[in-house]
């Protein structure tokens, strides 16, 4: 068996110190125009950033297969994935040269279901306020047909840096290369996607030990991403995931929304472990404060959810990201409808919305 894409060589790259001397808007610009190596994290899912102006920004991620869960659906953290980078860049967008940001909370509310009909995520990020330690933005995120998938805020620490010896900013001739397949987002998906009937005859708990015990196959996004269910109890899991330099952004940590997902799909998988048969749940949001920088050392990142509250419709679980070091980089809670009696879904009834779905 092949090793799975987060194994490859990592393709991308990063700006050199001499983009610092532009302000944000111009750093901005430069990406856009293919003047600065686009980092991994693009590469891996495809997400672009195609407009800039001031207090503004905007990036499209394609609704590949491959950001698929092993039943079809998108989980709320991969909304987050879509949306972390718009809300840092309409602040950045803003800055003066030589000042730097890193973003200090997320908080993300979903409003319909995604998929690969959606055709793609459009984010939308907007300015809110700023100070000149502190900066706030929000993020509408829609499908291809113009509809409003999530809503999320952010804010940011800013910090003005030290100037140091810079390099010349890279042509778009030296940015570019050429490889002999597509980018992983671009190429056929590799997973299984089983219908939601799957889940009816088992408990959530139940599926969750199929998947670790490898009775239910992986869905594509685990294979993307590289994160893997390793431990499921009552109201409790773990999910393990290699920080590798595919998850990278521009500043060659980490991507802050590849933080988010884990840290979503492990509060997802430990409500799951509360649920009889034939009972579906859902995300209503997300919130996720970054506590420490997370490096490309390909080391194993560890997330720790359990449920706070289980009601008969209503569900409340937080979660902790720990380092290979155990120390915690990121902190989440998320808030879950659960629907009794009421099966997940069929993707399709989805996919009918969508007059281009499956063309």
């Amino acid at each position: 068996m092949a090793d799975p894409i987060w194994k490859e060589p990592v393709r991308g790259g990063y700006p050199g110190s001499a983009l610092l001397e532009l302000s944000g808007l111009e750093q901005l610009r430069a990406w856009i125009k293919g003047r600065m190596p686009t980092p991994p994290i693009e590469h891996l899912i495809g997400l672009r950033l195609v407009e800039v102006g001031i207090g503004t920004c905007t990036f499209l991620t394609p609704a590949s297969p491959w950001l698929q869960s092993p039943i079809g659906f998108y989980t709320g953290g991969v909304a987050a994935l879509a949306a972390d980078a718009p809300l840092g860049g309409a602040i950045g967008s803003g800055l003066e040269p030589w000042m730097g940001l890193v973003t200090s909370q997320l908080s993300m509310n979903f409003l319909r279901p995604a998929g690969p009909w959606s055709g793609r995520l459009s984010a939308r990020g907007k300015l809110i306020h700023t100070t000149p330690t502190v900066g706030l933005s929000e993020v509408h995120v829609e499908d291809g047909e113009g509809r409003l998938l999530a809503h999320g805020t952010s804010r940011c620490f800013l910090r003005r840096l030290a100037p140091t010896e810079t390099t010349e900013l890279p042509s778009a001739e030296t940015v570019a290369a050429n490889y002999e397949t597509p980018d992983p987002y671009l190429r056929p998906f590799e997973g299984t996607v089983l219908p939601p009937s799957a889940l009816e005859h088992m408990t959530g708990l139940e599926w969750l030990h199929a998947v670790i015990n490898g009775d239910v196959p992986q869905g594509p996004i685990s294979l993307l991403l590289g994160n893997i269910l390793v431990e499921a109890d009552e109201g409790t899991a773990t999910v393990a995931m290699p920080a590798h330099g595919w998850l990278c952004n521009a500043q060659a940590n980490v991507y802050g929304g590849a933080t988010a997902y884990m840290a979503h799909d492990t509060m997802a998988a430990a409500v799951q472990t509360t649920l009889p048969k034939a009972t579906s749940h859902a995300t209503l949001d997300l919130t996720v404060n970054f506590v420490r920088p997370i490096p490309a050392d390909g080391r194993e990142l560890r997330c720790r959810a359990r449920v706070f509250h289980r009601g008969r419709t209503f569900a409340v679980a937080g979660a902790e990201v720990l380092n290979a070091d155990a120390k915690t980089v990121a902190t989440a809670s998320s808030s879950f409808i659960i629907l009794p009696g009421r099966p997940f879904p069929d993707q399709q009834d989805f996919a009918k919305e969508f007059p281009s779905a499956g063309t």
